[in-house]
């Protein structure tokens, strides 16, 4: 496991970037997750699954793995009567994809692979908007961590937010709970900002004073946007280590299911200009497979040789 202030420094001093993996949620409606269910269930019911995930993901060229715990919080566990297992789930969840992980370490040699655990939004909204105290909103981010913490995870990745004091919460209660590296990314799906009206110059500024291991974008409405937002954020805070995780491009419906219209090459190319303005963690969200992720390391690879 890496230490707390160098979690990516074997990655800086060797190649100079970090490869993230892909979607996992796509995946798992391909292997017969039902609209509606929890994801994390699979942690406890199917973990081979979740462990042919990530052994896809690390196979294709990914540096770094995000658990099967997006959705891990108690708040939104509780909607599937889970909530009484939120720590047995995020352990779960990071067992499975430390396994996955050594396996890779184990058949590639002296490779190195980082494990990062998947904290997304509770679903609710703090006080004045909602009825969500800045406490409770502590707590159960403190309570998923501590999970997280107990699989084995070598940082938090807190992702795919767009209210910045749900953000402070949240670093507040995974802090409490380990003394992990955290990892921040918000999703700009808006005009440029996230659905709370933030901009990426603004998540920078305010969040760039968390001692985070690392911030940017992920998910959102195309890899464009998530693009530009990355690169605002580096050029607001050039100190920090920038991730740029998009989507595979825009979702359509075909038959009975959902398509994406971002091709592997299109990709691939986002992670160059991405990297060449700055970004360093490249990855992709919703909608991605791993030849998306093969893509973005072969990229990645020949921008680190020229």
């Amino acid at each position: 496991m890496a230490g707390a202030g160098d979690v990516f420094a074997e990655f800086w001093d060797t190649k100079g970037y970090v490869v993230a993996d892909g979607a996992m949620g796509t995946r798992l409606f391909a292997q017969g997750l039902v609209s509606g269910d929890s994801p994390e269930r699979f942690n406890l019911v199917a973990p081979g699954r979740i462990r042919d995930v990530h052994r896809s993901h690390l196979r294709a060229g990914a540096d770094l793995v995000l658990t099967n715990s997006f959705g891990a919080n108690g708040l939104r566990l509780r909607l599937h009567d889970l909530g009484e297992r939120t720590l047995e789930l995020n352990e779960a969840a990071a067992t499975i994809a430390r396994e996955a992980a050594e396996a890779e370490c184990r058949r590639g040699g002296e490779r190195t692979v980082l494990v990062a655990g998947s904290m997304g939004p509770t679903g609710e909204l703090l006080e004045p908007l909602g009825t969500m105290t800045a406490a409770d909103c502590e707590q159960t981010f403190a309570e998923q961590a501590e999970g997280l913490a107990q699989g084995g995870v070598d940082l938090l990745w807190i992702e795919t937010m767009s209210d910045l004091g749900e953000v402070e919460a949240a670093v507040r209660g995974a802090r409490s709970a380990c003394d992990l590296p955290v990892a921040v990314t918000m999703s700009f799906d808006t005009a440029g900002h996230t659905m709370m009206g933030v901009s990426a110059t603004v998540a920078a500024e305010r969040l760039g004073g968390l001692d985070l291991a690392a911030l940017g974008a992920n998910c959102g409405n195309n890899f464009e946007d998530t693009e530009a937002a990355a690169l605002a954020v580096h050029a607001a805070r050039p100190d920090l280590p920038v991730i740029s995780k998009p989507n595979a491009g825009i979702p359509y419906w075909s038959g009975n299911t959902f398509h994406y219209t971002g091709t592997p090459e299109m990709l691939a190319a986002h992670a160059q200009r991405a990297h060449q303005g700055g970004v360093r963690i490249i990855g992709a969200c919703c909608g991605s497979t791993p030849a998306h992720i093969a893509a973005i390391a072969a990229a990645l690879a020949a921008e680190g040789r020229a």
